[in-house]
């Protein structure tokens, strides 16, 4: 696919217009607090380069799953207050998103100002599966721009969705595509064609059942996949193991034993656990040991262990095999990294992307939280993606409808 890009936007002029930005704002709070502002920081190259040539910025963006109406602890202010700490121009926020407030705001906005709308999804028309009911907000959404507006997709954690802000806007506007969105692909594209080999994936998170998709795209295709998190119970179950009280879905543990038949034929290799940190209960404090991954039942707490990360040997083996890739893909904690006892294998996954050569992508929410969590800096690593759930729809070979609707 082929996009009309942001410079190619400012190099047509963009003084005095207004430009309609699809940003990705949803951030995670402590109440009104900001709790990791990498997605805030991560906007701020397109709104300065845009304010810089003198647009009239109006910025649209999600926060959470509010029920299609105004629900204060999903609103946009706390990551709109942020924003305006951290960037070189003048912000402000409307208290609606198409409504009164916004009108009135966007009409008075001055060359190189950025108002953001309230959150999209306060209105129920946002993620609408009714077509009419979407372009009638994207009219709205429309309206704000005037007779010369543009838009700008920016956030590529979104593109997945056939949103009003995302899709339809992008119908009725000459739309480019931001610089996230360009170097999000850019970068996936080095995850699916032309991929340096060996290729190792990294997959971790708590079920795998969220995995099956992109775990079924990539057999054939990744040279190995390391299975940590959550989801590794159901793959030491198919391989036989019991896993005591650990996180198990019972009902994916055929489509696993299928997963492994077809990877040892396609020459893609499960690389799943030898040891396991089993606790006594799910608490920061649990009295916890490392056990042998077919002994779970065996440690102190019997049937009732659980499991909540990888075991040292896995995580120096797992930390070997990204040592000699090319490429590596991680999407998923390997255990529960908010409690410091069990965020050894996540840490461990971590340092070892900061010490290869290999080209590196940091996938997910979830990841990316954790890496911070754990004291890294985002340019320790190769790339970390905004895109989540994007990122494995992409790698699952669906079609992403933002993008789409961008292809020119």
């Amino acid at each position: 696919m082929t996009f009309h890009t942001l410079n190619e936007l400012i190099a047509e002029g963009v003084r005095g217009r207004y430009i309609l930005v699809r940003s990705d704002l949803n951030v995670p709070l402590d109440g009104s607090t900001v709790t990791d502002d990498g997605r805030i920081k991560a906007s701020l190259p397109v709104l300065g380069k845009l304010t810089d040539a003198g647009a009239r910025v109006l910025v649209t963006a999600h926060l959470g799953r509010p029920k299609g109406a105004p629900d204060d602890k999903y609103s946009l202010k706390p990551a709109a207050d942020r924003l305006a700490e951290l960037a070189s121009f003048p912000v402000s926020l409307a208290e609606d998103t198409v409504g009164q407030s916004a009108k009135e705001l966007a009409s008075s906005l001055q060359d190189g100002q950025v108002l953001v709308l309230e959150n999209v999804r306060f209105d129920a028309r946002e993620t609408s599966k009714d077509d009419a009911e979407r372009g009638a907000f994207a009219d709205e959404l429309v309206a704000l721009t005037g007779d010369n507006g543009a838009f700008v997709d920016d956030a590529f954690g979104a593109v997945h969705r056939k949103h009003a802000s995302v899709y339809d806007v992008a119908t009725r506007l000459p739309s480019y595509q931001g610089d996230l969105v360009h170097t999000e692909v850019e970068v996936l594209r080095k995850l699916t064609a032309d991929t340096q080999r060996p290729y190792v994936v990294v997959l971790g998170g708590s079920k795998v059942s969220d995995k099956l998709a992109v775990i079924d795209n990539l057999i054939g295709k990744a040279d190995t996949i390391l299975v940590g998190g959550g989801m590794l119970f159901t793959f030491l179950a198919a391989e036989g193991h019991r896993v005591a009280g650990s996180l198990l879905e019972e009902d994916q543990i055929p489509v696993v034993q299928d997963y492994l038949k077809r990877a040892a034929d396609a020459g893609t290799e499960f690389v799943v656990p030898t040891d396991v940190v089993v606790a006594a209960k799910f608490a920061a404090d649990a009295d916890h040991e490392t056990v042998s991954a077919d002994a779970i039942e065996s440690s102190s707490f019997g049937a009732q262990g659980i499991g909540l990360d990888i075991g040292p040997d896995s995580a120096k083996a797992f930390a070997e095999r990204i040592g000699a890739a090319k490429t590596v893909f991680w999407n998923g904690p390997m255990g529960v990294f908010e409690f410091e006892a069990f965020s050894g294998g996540t840490r461990a996954i971590a340092q070892a992307l900061t010490e290869t050569d290999a080209f590196t992508v940091v996938g997910g929410g979830d990841s990316a939280a954790a890496v911070r969590t754990l004291g890294f800096a985002d340019d320790q690593f190769g790339h970390i993606s905004t895109g989540g759930g994007a990122s494995l729809e992409y790698l699952e070979g669906k079609e992403l409808p933002g993008l789409s609707v961008l292809d020119r």
